[in-house]
């Protein structure tokens, strides 16, 4: 019998928010944070990062697009946060998602976030955001947290989720994400 092996390489988290400083931001930072206690380092992406006109016209052949492309293939798992607009992920993450190949998260399990106004929007996650991850192939997508501003405060960056019902789901969901990802890649 074949013997399983844990391999394990890092996460791609990317922050769907136009905004330099938000609380998508600041979470992947602190998922980027615990990860890393596990030993699994994140490489954070936002949409800021890529070029406006590379977004807007698709340029799926560009070099910054390339290189998430190529990263996101050696990716054990990938952290999707988005604020919610208009009861969805914003159109600069639906920009950067569409112009990745179609099977980009092909094998890969995917933990999504949203961070919205209200509890309004908490379906937000299942009816838009895992549609569209599906659409890119995610193996596995997670049950996904949908948190309200009131719960990330902008001005902690240590310890930025104020709820320990929510802190316990984004724990859980992580520690999914390990897991999975790490069973993944020793069948690969």
């Amino acid at each position: 019998m074949k013997e399983r092996m844990a391999v394990m390489s890092y996460f791609i988290a990317i922050s769907g928010s136009p905004s330099a400083v938000s609380r998508s931001s600041i979470l992947v930072n602190y998922l980027r944070k615990e990860s890393a206690k596990q030993g699994i380092p994140v490489k954070e992406y936002s949409v800021l990062d890529f070029p406006a006109d590379v977004l807007i016209e698709g340029r799926y052949d560009h070099s910054s697009i390339k290189k998430l492309s190529e990263e996101i293939k050696e990716a054990s798992g990938i952290i999707i946060v988005s604020p919610v607009y208009k009861a969805a992920y914003t159109g600069a993450l639906k920009a950067l998602l569409d112009i990745l190949p179609q099977d980009s998260f092909k094998n890969k399990p995917v933990f999504p976030l949203m961070v919205g106004g209200s509890p309004a929007h908490l379906l937000a996650i299942d009816y838009s955001l895992k549609p569209l991850l599906a659409a890119l192939s995610a193996q596995t997508i997670l049950k996904g947290v949908y948190l309200t501003d009131q719960y990330v405060d902008k001005e902690d960056f240590e310890n930025p989720i104020k709820n320990e019902e929510v802190l316990e789901k984004i724990t859980d969901q992580l520690k999914q994400l390990i897991d999975i990802s790490q069973n993944t890649k020793a069948v690969l």
